[in-house]
């Protein structure tokens, strides 16, 4: 096992080792930047307190730099003999740079090295998921703007109720979307902190300075407890697929009325031909497999996050072999999550609203509660008004004024909010795009020499 970063020259059972190794040489290659990124940004503070002399520090920063850019071009490999992606790098580094690669593991174990690589990757998938439901979230509002007078009928228990719009409808997501994105920032505040210098747990007996690698990296604060540290293998992978499957329960229900709304017996919305696909024996099928599909896709996320909470729980404190299971479903799920925004970005405006359908089927009984508020404002108290509206439905009298009454406080039918929303939505860019710049800021002075 001389590959390996703990191999001490002994024999290891084949089947043993390929249990243990599980699939690190495939998932690490996705973690591979962030480790090279983290690693030179170690090997500069290993010169800063001087335990590394400057010019191998540089050389080291130097081919991580290289190392990190083919790792992005997807041209760095794991041989499955090398274990995983740590060894890899620090056996590429040997190579390249001769005796500093030899060096870059001072001061620091896999543990924390890992957990390093995977809160930059985490950061960076935050990222990339906000941009992601910012677009999402403006499609809604675009939609609830361009719809926003059309009827709809409004159900409860899947039964009509009042009336709506189709603007009500998509604001309703769009606001949920917003919430999601207020709540983010909850999520990065806990990846804001730098896990490096715990190395296996327990610290290291050398004058390290953990505030100047935090700063470095653009963390603004130190995990402090090593322990901590690795008691946290896990509670932040299910802290950011906790916020996916809570965004992934706003659109699924986005998703079932899309289904819905898009039946014959509905027929309020329609996919364009483009968006359906049909049967392999029924000629005149237009299924909305991506409908249903992107509905499993925030099923399927629930059951990744359960995963993940699976693994890391029912342990003690500080680092178990059990964490390594944990990368795999993490790596899955976010990248489900991003397919699933990409498409429904798509999927938004292509929707075709078929107003006249929705318009028949938003019949008299909708206004029954409106009609209530009019005897109201004529001086009869409500519960006889309700009463005197049930008679009237009950006897075929009754013909309310549609035009009467309109919901015209914030968020409803006749003022959907949407100046306020969409403020709320550029602020919501406007830190992610403030918060990416801070963190390439970051990665840029890392690599500086």
């Amino acid at each position: 096992m001389a590959d390996t970063l703990w191999g001490k020259g002994l024999a290891l059972d084949a089947v043993i080792h390929r249990f243990t190794v599980g699939n690190d040489p495939v998932v690490d290659l996705s973690l591979a930047p962030h480790d090279a990124l983290g690693s030179a940004a170690h090997a500069r503070m290993l010169a800063h307190v001087g335990l590394l002399p400057a010019d191998d520090a540089k050389a080291l920063v130097s081919a991580l730099k290289a190392l990190h850019d083919e790792a992005r071009a997807g041209q760095f490999h794991i041989r499955p003999e090398q274990e995983d992606g740590h060894t890899a790098l620090e056996a590429a580094l040997v190579e390249r740079v001769g005796e500093p690669g030899k060096r870059i593991h001072l001061a620091r174990s896999r543990n924390d090295q890992v957990q390093l690589a995977m809160r930059l990757f985490l950061r960076e998938e935050v990222l990339a998921l906000g941009a992601r439901t910012v677009e999402l979230a403006g499609t809604f509002l675009d939609f609830a703007q361009t719809h926003a007078s059309v009827a709809l009928p409004g159900y409860t228990h899947l039964r009509r109720a009042m009336p709506s719009t189709f603007g009500l409808w998509g604001m309703a997501f769009a606001e949920g979307l917003l919430e999601e994105l207020e709540a983010l920032r909850g999520v990065w505040a806990r990846l804001d902190r730098c896990p490096l210098g715990a190395a296996a747990g327990f610290g290291v007996p050398l004058p390290i300075d953990r505030e100047y690698t935090a700063k470095l990296l653009g963390f603004s604060r130190v995990q402090r407890s090593p322990i901590d540290v690795q008691n946290g293998r896990g509670r932040h992978e299910q802290a950011v697929l906790g916020w996916a499957c809570s965004v992934a329960g706003t659109l699924e229900k986005w998703l079932w009325d899309v289904q819905l709304y898009s039946m014959d017996e509905f027929g309020f919305l329609a996919l364009p031909d483009a968006y359906t696909t049909g049967s392999s024996i029924m000629p005149q099928k237009k299924n909305p497999d991506v409908v249903e599909l992107a509905r499993g896709r925030c099923r399927e996320l629930r059951g990744i996050a359960h995963q993940v909470e699976a693994v890391a729980g029912g342990l003690p404190s500080s680092y178990h072999r059990d964490f390594q299971l944990l990368k795999s479903p993490t790596l899955a799920g976010l990248t489900s999550m991003k397919d699933l925004l990409d498409v429904l970005a798509r999927l938004v405006p292509a929707l075709q609203v078929k107003a006249e359908a929705a318009a028949r089927a938003s019949d008299d009984s909708l206004y029954a509660a409106h009609h209530a508020y009019a005897l109201v404002a004529k001086g009869l108290p409500f519960r006889d008004a309700y009463r005197q509206v049930g008679r009237e439905l009950a006897d075929g009298t009754f013909h309310p004024d549609r035009g009467a009454l309109t919901a015209t406080h914030l968020g409803g039918a006749g003022n959907l909010g949407l100046p306020q929303a969409r403020e709320e939505l550029a602020a919501a860019r406007a830190w992610l795009d403030d918060t990416h710049r801070a963190v390439a800021s970051a990665t840029a002075r890392v690599w500086a020499l």
